[in-house]
């Protein structure tokens, strides 16, 4: 008989391709994992990994079953969710996911409070970019995320939380009138820098550049805003800066910030779950308490 033990050790080692990863993930030692996926492929009847010197790989009917098998430990974790819900709304354990451009400014508001209104809440952060945290979300690695909208998966719900606005971050020059509302045909003469490739941020910011044809080009390939900013602050070009960072990460008189014009670019941050997900009160909790903290925090509520 299958248990939910050799489903979840399956999904590890697929997750991992290596014994040892995968057993650490599942807290169990390498020699009873290997143990619990021969008895699996004995049940089943199908080789499910082809073992490489230093590596696994799955076969064509492993990948298959994996699969399932993550459906069933997500159909199990439901479950879960469901009978402690309906015992305490928003306890035991929850996994949010969140984009590095938000993660460093709104945790430090929402935590303290999540932590104080909802004391036997068991709050798990995995801080990636908006890709991997959708496909976990999908595979039920992840309870909830909160991205910029909007996403296109058809079995997510999505709820807005805020308006965040972009500003304009360059060089402080004298002279500058820094109420001067900035059109984008000014960026014409500037070097745009952005984040490497994979970060939403940057695709917004080329969507709002996209008919601007800039002098300087693109310096791209920063991984983070504070590399951004301080390239900004040396005089290597502009950036567009959500304004949930501004006070984190312009604190250097080298650097000056503008409005743009109306209409001003921005995203809609918001915080997205499976349709399939029991835990809809738990998610509506969690929607007012980070509504009412970005709120007090002078963030533009959305909807």
């Amino acid at each position: 008989m299958i248990s939910l033990r050799q489903l979840r050790y399956l999904d590890a080692l697929a997750s991992h391709l290596h014994f040892r990863k995968a057993a650490e993930a599942v807290a169990v030692s390498q020699p009873a994992l290997s143990m619990q996926i021969k008895d699996l492929e004995q049940d089943l009847g199908v080789k499910l990994f082809e073992r490489l010197p230093n590596m696994v790989r799955l076969t064509r009917e492993g990948e298959e079953i994996a699969a399932r098998a993550r459906a069933i430990l997500t159909d199990v974790q439901d479950l879960t969710d469901f009978a402690r819900q309906a015992a305490k709304p928003l306890s035991g354990p929850l996994r949010l996911g969140i984009i590095p451009s938000i993660a460093p400014y709104l945790l430090p508001r929402i935590l303290p409070v999540l932590t104080s209104a909802h004391p036997d809440l068991r709050l798990t952060i995995r801080e990636t970019m908006t890709q991997a945290l959708t496909g976990e979300l999908q595979e039920g690695k992840l309870d909830a995320v909160i991205i910029a909208l909007p996403t296109e998966n058809a079995g997510f719900i999505s709820e807005p939380l805020f308006i965040d606005r972009f500003l304009l971050a360059r060089e402080a020059t004298p002279g500058r009138d820094p109420a001067h509302r900035v059109h984008p045909k000014e960026l014409e003469s500037e070097n745009i820098l952005l984040l490497e490739e994979g970060h939403c941020l940057r695709d917004q910011a080329l969507n709002y550049c996209q008919n601007i044809s800039t002098a300087g080009g693109n310096t791209l390939g920063a991984t983070s805003l504070a590399t951004v900013m301080q390239m900004v602050a040396a005089g290597y070009g502009v950036t567009l800066l959500p304004e949930i960072c501004a006070d984190f990460e312009v604190r250097d008189d080298r650097v000056a910030l503008q409005r743009f014009a109306d209409p001003q670019p921005a995203r809609t941050v918001g915080l997205v779950w499976r349709k399939s997900s029991p835990r809809a009160q738990d998610f509506s909790i969690l929607l007012d308490t980070l509504r009412e903290t970005v709120g007090k925090a002078g963030c533009r509520l959305a909807g």
